[in-house]
């Protein structure tokens, strides 16, 4: 999807003059790209652990369960930390603080490939959660200083696809690095696994300083007339926007019944979205396959499916001004196919095919759900909103390992963890449909 399709065919018409197009293509060339890698690169140190458990589980003597605790206190690290990030990067700019982010995390994540104790595991996991704390909402505001709400449904599409490319990049990477590495120097496969892709964090966080303007009144690739349209736009979005008619502080961002909502809803998507991101090459093993680079190719298909639909969604809810039912109608599909895999258990095909059903539900909503928080807040109160519904949010980190986990060490199926998440995602439903009309369909 090109810069001048999203702006002219999709804005253009109905709110921008030929000069706005024009200004706004070129916002989106100079950073969206740049924001996106860094994603890809952030997602993959992330969930990377998942295709590196198959063999690394043996290694340093970890249960199913204890992998699951161990990978969940990565968001016990970020959850403590994701506020006063996004807090910080206000105070000291996007530069600086996501640059910090992104060279934290790539060295701790490199350094995964030491852990011989479960220990050692648990304590990296929790530091590599608290050093990547605050990037993805820091971003969220970041591109809300940039663009008006109503643009920002397919802008924040087009930067979260680097979610689903992570999976779709990095799952066969993975697997072919883990297959091609083994034994070489004496090292296993799984710690080259940490250290190659460790490498992309620390070079594009080097790379921030050079090419992310901290604002866009600092962009040197942007003229007086181009900075000062920006401003006339977010202003006039700011005006329009009745719960933002005054300058609104840290409390209002941290008090909000509309924003603990939006915390509940994520939970529920990230439940799922975890569950396939930590857990999906273990199902997909069970069915029989042993091979990881296959592997590796079967779990990036739910994340192709996923990136698609999070293009058309997120178009579509930005061409109709419509937010709610575009959550509403994914989510119950994706309980579905939750349910299902219940009794397709060591099915290849149909495990693929539910969970790429899943993947529309909880990646492919991503975008509009994440275009939500900026109708209720600005300033401040939006930088801690971004984060608060992050926060609460990435409890589901904790509890969807933790709980596949026991899961498997217990029944040895996971199964019945994902109905559970399948109930959740039905009530989040419901919490959706308790949003404001007027607040979020703009």
């Amino acid at each position: 999807m090109s810069a001048n399709v999203i702006v002219s065919k999709t804005i253009g018409k109905e709110r921008f003059s030929e000069q706005d197009v024009q200004v706004y293509k070129k916002v989106i060339w100079k950073i969206i790209p740049f924001l996106c890698f860094c994603y890809i690169a952030a997602y993959l140190d992330r969930i990377n652990v998942g295709l590196a458990k198959l063999h690394m589980l043996s290694d340093i003597h970890l249960s199913e369960a204890a992998f699951g605790l161990g990978a969940g206190l990565f968001f016990v690290g970020y959850i403590i930390f994701e506020v006063p990030s996004n807090l910080i990067m206000e105070k000291v700019g996007a530069k600086v603080w996501i640059a910090r982010i992104m060279i934290t995390w790539g060295i701790l994540s490199g350094l995964t490939m030491f852990v011989s104790t479960p220990m050692q595991f648990y304590v990296l996991r929790f530091l590599l959660g608290a050093a990547e704390a605050g990037f993805l909402p820091g971003v969220l505001y970041y591109l809300t200083t940039w663009f008006p709400t109503y643009y920002r449904g397919k802008i924040i599409a087009l930067f979260l696809t680097g979610l689903p490319l992570a999976v779709i990049i990095g799952s066969p990477l993975s697997g072919w690095i883990m297959r091609s590495f083994d034994s070489v120097h004496g090292l296993a496969g799984w710690q080259w696994l940490f250290l190659l892709e460790a490498i992309p964090s620390v070079l594009l966080g080097v790379l921030t300083f050079i090419v992310l303007p901290n604002h866009y009144s600092k962009a040197k690739w942007l003229n007086d007339k181009e900075k000062n349209l920006i401003e006339i736009n977010l202003k006039k979005d700011l005006d329009g926007n009745a719960s933002a008619k005054e300058k609104q502080s840290f409390k209002d961002g941290f008090f909000n019944l509309n924003i603990l909502k939006l915390g509940a809803i994520n939970f529920s998507m990230l439940l799922c979205t975890y569950s396939m991101g930590f857990w999906l090459p273990t199902f997909i093993k069970n069915t029989g396959m042993d091979d990881l680079l296959h592997i590796g190719f079967l779990v990036a298909i739910p994340s192709i499916i996923g990136l698609i639909a999070m293009l058309l969604i997120g178009r579509s809810s930005d061409k109709h001004r419509e937010r709610r039912w575009h959550l509403v109608i994914p989510f119950i599909f994706g309980s579905i196919a939750l349910f299902l895999t219940h009794y397709f258990n060591g099915n290849i095909l149909m495990t693929v095919m539910l969970f790429s059903v899943a993947a529309i539900a909880t990646t492919g909503t991503i975008p509009v759900f994440f275009s939500l928080p900026a109708t209720f807040l600005s300033g401040t109160a939006a930088a801690t909103g971004f984060a608060l519904a992050c926060s609460i949010a990435n409890l589901a980190g904790l509890v969807s390992n933790t709980l596949v986990g026991y899961a498997i060490q217990i029944t040895g199926k996971p199964e019945g963890a994902l109905m559970v998440f399948a109930g959740f995602l039905l009530l989040s439903c419901l919490i959706v449909l308790s949003l404001p009309k007027t607040l979020v369909n703009k």
